[in-house]
């Protein structure tokens, strides 16, 4: 299984980039084990669309045209659940067992996400009831999914 960290904006060179980098560096290596063959990051620019509902729609739009036939999508969103780390692994294994080749995570411009793209996803996820900034946001997926990995595979990365 392939999996996309699918991003509204861009990242710029820096301290949050390169922890970023490390947890995707170790998801990769650490993921064939479990069938997860990529793991990467896209990113898409922002709309700039005067109205709100506009910008959240033609951004919604960019992230599901590049959306893999087939995929998962997982839309990040603060107002809906969140889950436990070992749920998430779960998740992430159940799919990867059953054939799955894509999983997205879309994490969505400063505005949210457009109403075509929450409908679209398989699952809602909030990171917490707080809202992140993006850059972090990237770097909390990046060692969730690392961390998804490291419980598949028994690692003791995680210690619950």
């Amino acid at each position: 299984m392939k999996v996309t960290i699918a991003c509204v904006g861009k990242m710029k060179a820096g301290a949050e980039k390169d922890m970023l980098e490390r947890y995707l560096d170790r998801a990769r290596k650490a993921g064939r084990s479990v069938g997860i063959t990529s793991v990467s990051v896209v990113e898409f620019s922002e709309s700039r669309a005067a109205r709100t509902s506009d910008r959240k729609d033609e951004e919604a739009q960019l992230l599901l045209n590049a959306l893999p036939s087939g995929a998962i999508l997982i839309a990040l969103d603060e107002h809906c659940k969140a889950l436990s780390s070992e749920a998430f692994a779960k998740k992430v294994g159940g799919w990867a067992d059953q054939g799955i080749s894509d999983m997205v995570l879309a994490i969505g411009g400063a505005d949210g996400h457009g109403q075509a793209l929450l409908q679209r996803a398989d699952l809602k996820l909030a990171l917490g009831s707080m809202t992140w900034p993006h850059q972090l946001v990237r770097i909390l997926c990046g060692e969730q999914i690392y961390r998804a990995i490291t419980i598949l595979t028994g690692h003791p990365y995680h210690r619950a």
